[in-house]
């Protein structure tokens, strides 16, 4: 839990309520892994056949769930969103092992998962695709004024900007210069993308 009266450290609070002030994200200590984002989608080809897709957009939320409740999984947090051709998801990991460890387990609910999928579209390989790409990330920068922590923040925590003690902070050179917590260059294994 956060200390309220040390400005340096992340402060909490509840989900969707828009914050007074800047702030930035709470950079993960060395100690609790590194920072992977990860972003994974749906491409419907045929809108109206939710017949062919509708199962597959289904499976993600079961597989959310189920990382959030175990936490040792390595998922930090996730958003979603809605593209123009599907939905999409960008969630932080503390560690790429973790994320493949997940990948690949036949006790939890991916595998199942992704060999049902794989099965579907080779009966209808026009109905439905599935992207993802990997990135390790050495450095990273953010600012959010007046809103409720999203994305890294609300993955990580929050650190007041723009404060005395935190005047360090106030531009965005300097936040992706303290931003140093993961060791930089290539992690290996690690595609920067994939499908």
């Amino acid at each position: 839990m956060s200390d309220r009266t040390d400005p340096t450290r992340p402060v909490t609070t509840g989900r969707g309520r828009a914050r007074l002030g800047r702030f930035t994200h709470a950079p993960l200590d060395p100690a609790d892994g590194e920072l992977v984002v990860f972003l994974i989608g749906m491409t419907v080809q045929r809108w109206w056949r939710p017949d062919l897709w509708l199962r597959t957009m289904s499976r993600m939320g079961p597989m959310l769930a189920e990382l959030s409740r175990d936490p040792d999984s390595g998922l930090a947090g996730f958003r979603t969103g809605l593209g123009a051709r599907g939905p999409f998801l960008v969630q932080y990991w503390t560690s790429i092992d973790k994320l493949y460890a997940y990948a690949s387990d036949t006790t939890a609910r991916h595998r199942p998962a992704w060999a049902e999928f794989n099965r579907r579209v080779r009966e209808h390989p026009d109905a439905v695709g599935v992207w993802h790409e990997t990135y390790t990330v050495a450095r990273a920068e953010s600012v959010y004024v007046a809103t409720p922590p999203a994305g890294l923040a609300a993955a990580t925590g929050v650190v007041p900007i723009g404060t005395a003690r935190t005047a360090g902070l106030d531009r965005a050179r300097d936040r992706l210069a303290r931003s140093s917590s993961v060791p930089s260059g290539p992690t290996p294994g690690a595609p920067t993308a994939a499908v």
